[in-house]
């Protein structure tokens, strides 16, 4: 019996992927009985790297521009899902997982071509298209982050699927652990500074113009993303501060016990695991892509404050005024777990077994 998950794009949708996946396992699924398909982007690296079987197929999304290319979406959807079939049957499926954006479209259409049940994972508050038509064709939609998505038919608000390490994180038992594996020092404030998995050119640019600007921060512990990483390397080796810059960071369970603040975007997982691991953040969202909406679960309790690209030069002075105050920084921390939801990864993973069962 083997279990399909389809995610692909960026972090935000296939870590969570990999995080039913690991649930599955917890459960007594063989490895090599969770199949993951997706495109060549982040997934071709990091399902391998998990350990999990990986099928690339040829993906396209929707563009919002007036494009020729969209003309071909039909024609790639109708190839990638039948393609998407036959290798989920010859791997004998018997339940299809859809993790959101633009692979869940086909991924939804190969399930109803090979008979099997189809389940999907929205995480943001707001769905995109393709969740939305993903949506009428599962059996059941689990909702991430409370917001709009809620009116998707046969959806239930259960929290983002989060790795073990964060769902049970213990900030105080980590702490001297994640310092020094950034060699940070132990006792000064540390300002975080996240991207996503694909990194955030306005927050690289913005924590440039604060590293003088800044009296209260110790040391900055930076993901850039791996496209930025050795001009971001080449401007912290120039700064007055200790500023460490690391591409990516598989264990974010680190970067989180490290770090006293974090100046990051509003990705649905992003939001996911400052609540789960209660760090205070200055969220910039990225309001194109409906970030704004997944702010609101931390700005409305108040664990986060939200500053819009236009001020990003207000950052300076907001992070200094936040790490000079305990007080308010532990505030925000026990705002932010309050709307903390851990246990997503499991019980997805048992909702697959049961419609595969069935």
């Amino acid at each position: 019996m083997t279990y399909a998950i389809a995610a692909a794009g960026t972090g935000g949708h296939v870590n969570p992927g990999i995080a039913v996946a690991e649930a599955l396992v917890d459960r007594g699924v063989d490895r090599d009985s969770i199949l993951f398909v997706g495109g060549a982007r982040f997934e071709a690296e990091a399902v391998p790297r998990a350990g999990f079987p990986f099928i690339g197929f040829e993906l396209t999304k929707l563009r919002r521009s007036l494009t020729p290319d969209n003309l071909k979406i039909p024609a790639v959807l109708r190839r990638t899902s039948a393609a998407m079939a036959h290798e989920i049957r010859r791997a004998g499926g018997r339940a299809v997982l859809g993790m959101s954006g633009y692979v869940t479209v086909p991924a939804a259409m190969a399930a109803r071509r090979a008979g099997l049940p189809f389940i999907l994972q929205e995480q943001n508050a707001h769905a995109g298209i393709a969740a939305r038509f993903a949506a009428r064709r599962a059996v059941k939609t689990f909702l991430g982050l409370p917001g709009k998505a809620e009116r998707l038919p046969r959806s239930k608000l259960i929290g983002n699927p989060l790795r073990s390490e964060i769902a049970g994180f213990d900030r105080r038992a980590l702490r001297q652990q994640a310092r020094r594996r950034y060699g940070l020092e132990a006792a000064t404030p540390v300002l975080g500074v996240l991207g996503g998995s694909q990194g955030a050119r306005v927050l690289n640019d913005a924590v440039s113009g604060m590293v003088n600007a800044m009296s209260a921060v110790g040391s900055i512990l930076h993901l850039t993303g791996g496209s930025a990483i050795e001009e971001m390397q080449r401007r912290a080796q120039r700064s007055s501060l200790p500023w460490v810059c690391l591409s990516y960071e598989p264990q974010m369970e680190y970067f989180y016990a490290a770090v006293d603040l974090v100046v990051c975007r509003a990705g649905a997982m992003t939001v996911s695991e400052l609540a789960a691991t209660g760090t205070p953040s200055l969220l910039v969202p990225l309001t194109r892509v409906g970030q704004a909406w997944n702010a609101d679960l931390l700005s409305n309790s108040g664990g986060a404050e939200i500053v819009a690209e236009g001020d990003v030069g207000s950052l300076p002075a907001k992070v200094d005024g936040l790490l000079a105050n305990e007080r308010r920084l532990a505030a925000m921390s026990r705002a932010a777990r309050s709307g903390a939801l851990r246990d997503a990864a499991g019980i997805i993973a048992d909702q697959l077994i049961e419609v595969a069962n069935a």
